[in-house]
């Protein structure tokens, strides 16, 4: 993933302290059903969309950047999936940091898919029961994103609560 310009400025005085980001991720499905994937260039595994909010942004205008960017496909955002604080991450350059995820579905609505920058080495659309090998990070973003329930947050003493 390309590191936006302003975590590049926050680093030059932080170092590798922790940082606290906000994530956003977009589970996009077609009207077949079909969920987006892209093949990471930093893992080479196959994943969700997603990315950093640049300061002052929404989350649901970070989600149809994100999928544009990377995939080439116009989508329109429908609903909160999940909001969840990640574990700290620590990268090979020794940088910290932490994400607060917010997953989005989206719809897609223009564009064929295919890839539009450096940070995928694929883009396609899956079946359902087709999926390629997933982190469960992806997975649990997928099925939660198919259900028709209401958005999932970690409540008090790691207890699920919808809203």
């Amino acid at each position: 993933m390309a590191t936006p310009d302003f975590i590049r400025d926050l680093r030059s005085t932080l170092g590798h302290q922790l940082l606290w980001l906000p994530g956003v991720t977009a589970v996009v499905f077609d009207d077949d059903g079909r969920v987006l994937l892209g093949r990471r260039a930093d893992t080479g595994g196959w994943s969700v969309i997603g990315g950093i909010a640049e300061p002052g942004e929404q989350p649901a205008e970070v989600a149809v950047r994100e999928v544009f960017e990377e995939t080439a496909v116009r989508v329109v955002p429908e609903r909160v999936v999940l909001v969840e604080a990640l574990r700290p991450l620590t990268y090979p350059n020794g940088d910290v940091c932490q994400f607060m995820d917010i997953t989005l579905r989206c719809r897609a609505v223009d564009g064929e898919a295919r890839v539009n920058d450096d940070e995928s080495l694929d883009v396609a659309w899956f079946a359902l029961d087709a999926l390629p090998e997933l982190e469960e990070f992806a997975l649990t973003r997928i099925r939660r994103a198919a259900e028709d329930g209401e958005a999932w947050f970690e409540g008090k003493g790691g207890v699920s609560v919808l809203s």
